[in-house]
């Protein structure tokens, strides 16, 4: 009681300390359920899973024409790296610093929202994870998406060698790094390196709305990719394309094939098991959220949704 003789509330002077009991009350106890308490459930990672999924919704469900449309300007958007990379290195003969302006094409690819085969091995696998689209839709775009990108990067190389026949000889050593890396363990690891790097920088991009704070991860992802000479199937596809489209180039379609080809297969064991599957692990109660309530179409003898190929027929 206060001199007064009114209750004095606790923590106030005079008025008797507040009891520990009673402070911890609405605490979460050691080992807490992030699924049953808020309070210990880690909101970002939450909520970057959420983005992901959805955002792989809306790349996976597109039409036909608009998936090889959004390809092919990927493969443009990465050109557009192609084209600062070769330009600085012929000018300063330096890889680091050409790798830094090879980062311009990953900025264009954020901010123009046009896609990358290996951006593909989180954000939509993530989406079929979840139940919420089925795995041969994945098979589509990842099939649409690379092929548009390489025809978009073709192009788009083409172009820049007709502009600059003066880089001839800087295309070509370019593209020859990566056949001269051959088939062994280094390729394979830079390979397996090159798609975790990718699937980090998507990663990185879903943690914030912000397009500023998005191209953080666009130019690291970037440098990384070019100025340490990953092995990126994208990115060492258009190299050696500009290195073939001189004529001079001392490999041929079949071995940048093989090399791609190679490299793909490193590139979807590090983008997804380096990277996906751990990011899953982080957030699991939200990803069983969303399996208990999967898309129309997804459970086996749904046939509530239109299938694509139905409409793209």
């Amino acid at each position: 009681m206060a001199l007064d003789g009114t209750r004095a509330e606790p923590g106030a002077a005079g008025a008797p300390p507040k009891d520990d009991d009673e402070e911890n009350e609405h605490r979460p106890g050691v080992g807490a359920d992030p699924e049953r308490d808020a309070s210990v459930a880690e909101k970002p990672v939450e909520e970057a899973v959420l983005r992901a999924i959805d955002e792989g919704r809306r790349r996976i469900s597109r039409r036909t024409p608009a998936l090889l449309a959004t390809g092919v300007l990927g493969g443009i958007d990465v050109g557009t790296g192609v084209l600062a990379l070769l330009f600085v290195e012929h000018e300063t003969k330096s890889p680091v610093l050409a790798g830094l302006a090879f980062s311009i094409g990953f900025v264009a690819l954020t901010l123009a929202r046009s896609e990358l085969f290996t951006e593909d091995f989180l954000v939509p696998v993530t989406t079929v994870i979840a139940r919420q689209a089925r795995a041969r839709m994945l098979l589509r775009l990842w099939g649409g998406t690379l092929v548009a990108n390489l025809v978009g990067g073709w192009l788009f190389t083409l172009l820049i060698m007709q502009g600059f026949p003066q880089w001839e000889s800087t295309a070509i050593e370019a593209g020859a790094h990566y056949v001269e890396l051959g088939y062994g363990w280094k390729a394979f690891s830079l390979a397996v390196v090159g798609g975790a790097v990718i699937t980090l920088m998507t990663w990185m991009q879903h943690t914030t709305t912000s397009s500023g704070l998005r191209i953080v991860p666009a130019v690291t992802g970037g440098f990384l990719l070019a100025g340490a000479q990953l092995n990126h199937a994208i990115v060492n596809s258009l190299l050696m394309f500009a290195a073939l489209h001189t004529g001079h180039a001392p490999f041929g379609y079949l071995q940048w094939a093989q090399t791609a080809g190679f490299a793909a297969v490193g590139n979807i064991i590090g983008g997804l098991v380096l990277v996906t599957l751990l990011r899953v692990l982080q957030s699991p109660h939200t990803i069983r959220r969303e399996r208990a309530r999967p898309a129309l179409g997804v459970p086996i003898g749904d046939n509530r949704r239109v299938e694509e190929d139905r409409r793209d027929g």
